[in-house]
């Protein structure tokens, strides 16, 4: 708390603040969750980059939001820096609206750490932002996947991250005991919740390795090594991990949440069998929400060929509509329109296709 608050202070004084955005091209780490919690202080937003994803991406998604500051570190620095750079300045007129280069502030530089660590380190208060912080600015920034076209930034504020966060607490009734694994990349917006989740009421936040996406035994011996008790993964990987736990493993776990594909009743049944002692959630929810839009607790003896994407979590409304937008008899197919507090502001930058 103490490094973040000086953090947001260092950032205010450059002249971010409220509806600013600042890019974070940074690995899994402690240094990267003060980094974020800084820039949420400080009222601006934040724009994941992931440093396994290609120059081509990085470039287009900087040049696309125009963030004034990039948060990275030194070795990331070294390996993308000089390519980032230059697509940047290809592409920041047509892009860019403002066309400037993006200052990168390297975390772990001994200068930075140094400026940082002269500012208080005490609470923020309001009147210390540039402009007063409301429930609509932007918290945070998250790019499609590009299955649809080219890839966009949905920009997420606060009001629907603490309605998502708000609503989750209320179905999990987590405490101060409990441990959320943090092992989704930035870019992802279950990592908002994994750590802003564990801050807002104050448990255990453990880091999982960067590079460890699809090792199912890393993920085995963390659970069990720090006895956490929430976690989220995809069904696929979610699968490949039960058939690796041995009697014993995970006996810490008390919810497990699992979204991103369709779950199949082969993998919700395996894992009633392997953990009977842990909830089962299935959630879904696009870019273009804050995380979950739809949540349904799986059961023992649920049938079909999977289980249900279930109801609209809190302040959400869900619609089922044909081509002209009228709602659909039951038992037709139609497309889902999602509507409320979790909905994004909108694609920044892209004000016609929002």
């Amino acid at each position: 708390a103490s490094r973040s608050n000086q953090l947001a202070r260092y950032l205010i004084e450059r002249g971010v603040g409220p509806d600013a955005v600042v890019g974070v091209l940074m690995d899994r780490s402690l240094d990267t969750v003060i980094t974020l919690l800084g820039i949420i202080k400080s009222g601006a937003a934040y724009l994941p980059l992931d440093p396994e994803y290609p120059v081509q991406r990085l470039g287009l998604m900087v040049a696309g939001v125009g963030p004034s500051f990039i948060m990275t570190t030194g070795s990331i620095e070294d390996a993308l820096g000089p390519g980032l750079l230059s697509y940047w300045e290809e592409h920041a007129a047509a892009l860019s609206s403002e066309g400037v280069l993006p200052e990168r502030l390297l975390v772990d530089d001994v200068g930075f750490r140094d400026a940082v660590s002269g500012y208080d380190d005490g609470v923020i208060a309001a009147s210390e932002r540039i402009t007063p912080l409301q429930p609509d600015h932007l918290a945070y920034v998250i790019y499609t996947s590009g299955s649809t076209g080219t890839p966009k930034g949905a920009g997420n504020t606060h009001v629907a991250k603490v309605n998502h966060i708000s609503w989750m607490q209320d179905i999990l009734q987590l405490t101060k005991e409990d441990r959320i694994l943090h092992k989704t990349s930035l870019s992802f917006d279950v990592s908002v919740w994994e750590i802003f989740h564990a801050l807002s009421i104050g448990c255990q936040l453990v880091i999982a390795q960067p590079g460890r996406v699809n090792d199912s035994q890393y993920y085995r011996d963390l659970v069990n090594k720090h006895a956490v008790t929430v976690t989220q993964f995809v069904p696929s990987m979610l699968g490949m991990i039960i058939d690796d736990l041995e009697p014993g493993d995970w006996a810490s776990i008390r919810h497990l949440l699992t979204g991103g594909e369709a779950l199949n009743l082969g993998v919700q049944h395996k894992l009633h069998t392997t953990l009977p002692h842990a909830d089962l959630w299935n959630v879904y929810g696009p870019s273009e929400t804050a995380d979950d839009a739809l949540f349904w607790q799986c059961q023992p003896d649920d049938t079909g060929s999977s289980p249900p994407i279930g109801s609209p979590i809190w302040n959400t409304q869900l619609y089922i509509l044909d081509p002209s937008l009228t709602p659909v008899p039951d038992g037709i197919a139609g497309e889902l329109y999602i509507g409320g507090a979790g909905l994004a502001r909108g694609y920044l930058g892209r004000p016609g296709l929002t």
